[in-house]
């Protein structure tokens, strides 16, 4: 039964535990990564979409911290989002080799 401390994952419904190593405002789900539109802001909960937002990208924040880019299904926003302790690293590294497996441009054009 989802409580104060968990919720159920908006795309694959596995219970996820929101005091997880890393996070405060944790939104997204530790085994697909993906997240619901709740936040304006971080942590402020007043987000009217609750639309699905799906993991798009990963970046590397100036201090060496992880963070994930969702977009959300629904309205389009896009959101970072910190890598939590117990979140996925295989679906975290399919994520960050997206760009690798499929480049902007072919790659017979690149010298």
């Amino acid at each position: 039964m989802p409580d104060a401390e968990t919720f159920r994952c908006i795309k694959c419904r596995s219970t996820v535990d929101t005091l997880a190593f890393g996070t405060t405002q944790r939104n997204h789900c530790n085994q697909c990564l993906w997240s619901r539109h709740v936040d304006n802001f971080p942590g402020d909960r007043k987000a009217a979409c609750g639309g699905p937002m799906e993991p798009l990208a990963v970046f590397v924040a100036p201090d060496g911290e992880w963070m994930l880019i969702h977009r959300c299904k629904s309205c389009g926003v896009l959101h970072e989002n910190r890598i939590a302790g117990d979140d996925n690293l295989m679906v975290l590294m399919a994520i960050a080799a997206r760009p690798l497996a499929n480049p902007p441009v072919p790659l017979e054009y690149l010298p």
